[in-house]
Parts: structure tokens; C-alpha cells; sequence
């Protein structure tokens, strides 16, 4: 029995009130899979450059919506993998569009292109075209494409519930409240809540404490989120 490798596949996704759900019948199957992929994680810090400072301090901002990108061919001569056997043979200039109206096309009812699910293996990647580049190899006489080879990148997208569940509770970003204990300071708190203690007189201006180092045990705190 002939056996067939999984291919990489990019469906159509649709986002109703904070859930993904996956259309495969708006689906683009590749004919060969890509030799490779990226996928990028970024994260942004901003530079705190204090007066009389020799060097700026880096501050965790923000993490950035991660990438995933790859190249894949097209063709058009039936000579590609099994693509005659398994499917009618479709021209380069057929398959492009049903690639783009899958992954560009500007949906009316959306007001933007549609989300889309990128599988492969074990990958599993939700997201939106960034961009996408077609370079045209092979032709025919008459100038009509026989091959080409696309480049495809897309952004990231979660709902904001999946964001919700995986903000870190403990993130500086996020108010917290705590109750002093004997031996604590506020500076060292300060550190506990932000990585920097140079935050207290912040802190002491918004739980109105005139002394920072007189906080009284049982008190509680208010510790708002960077700005």
C-alpha cells in the first residue's frame, strides 16, 4: 500500500467571541513540503537611560505576537511529486489564487484578511499573513508560468482569552497587593514585585507613606503595575 507523507496544510480560521475554529473546507495543501521553517520569538525591552548613568538599563516591555516562515514550490508541469495522481492538475497561475484567496484576499464581512491555521506535524500555528512573495522559475513558450516559488510569513494571533490564561500572575504588569511583614522594607519589596528597588518612593507616594521606612507589619500595600 502506497504510503503518503502529511502535507503541509494552511485552512481558513474563523474567530467567533473569543474561540478558533478551523474551516477546512477553505484549505490549501502543498505539494511539497517546505525544507525548512523559522519560527521567531521577540521580546521588547525599554532602555531606562538615567541622568549620570555610563549605560542605559534594560526593562522587560512586552513579548512580541511570534513568526513562522517558509518557502514552498508550485508547478504546473505534473512532473512535481504525485500532484496528477492524487488531484487534477491545477496551472501555477490557479494555484496562486487559491492560495492568496485562502491567506490575502480582503474579506468584506471581516473588514480584513482571515485568520488562518498553519499545519504541519507537530506544528500548530494560528495566525494572519504577514507577508507573502511569489517568484515565477519555469514558463512555457508563450510566457505562461510552469513553476514558482513562494515565500510566505505569518504573524501570530491569540484570542483574549488565551492571552488572559497565559499572563504570568506574577508580572510586574499587573497590580498586587501585600501584607507587610516584620523585617520587610520597602525598597526590598519593591524588588520582589518589579526586579528594582528603585521604584519604593513610587510606591510610598501611592499608599500615601510620608517615611518608607516606617511600614507598619499587618499593613497592606498597594503595588500598581509599571508604567
Amino acid at each position: 500500500m502506497l504510503s503518503l507523507k502529511k502535507k503541509l496544510k494552511i485552512s481558513a480560521c474563523k474567530v467567533n467571541d473569543g474561540s478558533k475554529s478551523v474551516d477546512d473546507s477553505k484549505s490549501f495543501e502543498v505539494m511539497l513540503n517546505p525544507s525548512s521553517y523559522t519560527h521567531d520569538y521577540t521580546i521588547k525591552y525599554n532602555k531606562d537611560e538615567a541622568q549620570g548613568k555610563a549605560a542605559s538599563e534594560s526593562k522587560f516591555s512586552k513579548t512580541e505576537p511570534e513568526k513562522i516562515s517558509f518557502k514552498i514550490m508550485l508547478d504546473g508541469t505534473g512532473v512535481v511529486g504525485l500532484s496528477d495522481i492524487l488531484s487534477k492538475k491545477k496551472d501555477v497561475k490557479s494555484q496562486v489564487k487559491a492560495l492568496t484567496d485562502i491567506v490575502y484576499k480582503y474579506k468584506g464581512d471581516l473588514h480584513e484578511p482571515q485568520h488562518v491555521r498553519v499545519l504541519w506535524g507537530s506544528l500548530i500555528f494560528y495566525g494572519r499573513l504577514e507577508s507573502l512573495k511569489v517568484e515565477y522559475t519555469l514558463f512555457k513558450p508563450s510566457g505562461e508560468p510552469l513553476r514558482a516559488s513562494i515565500d510566505l510569513s505569518f504573524s501570530e494571533f491569540k484570542t483574549k482569552e488565551e492571552e488572559a490564561l497565559e499572563t504570568n500572575k506574577s508580572s510586574p504588569d499587573l497590580s498586587h497587593q501585600i501584607v507587610v511583614k516584620a523585617g520587610d522594607t520597602l525598597p526590598a519589596l519593591c524588588y520582589r514585585v518589579y526586579r528594582d528597588s528603585s521604584y519604593y518612593l513610587d510606591v510610598a507616594r501611592v499608599n500615601n507613606i510620608t517615611n518608607f521606612r516606617d511600614i507598619v507589619p499587618g499593613s497592606v500595600l498597594h503595588f500598581p503595575p509599571l508604567r
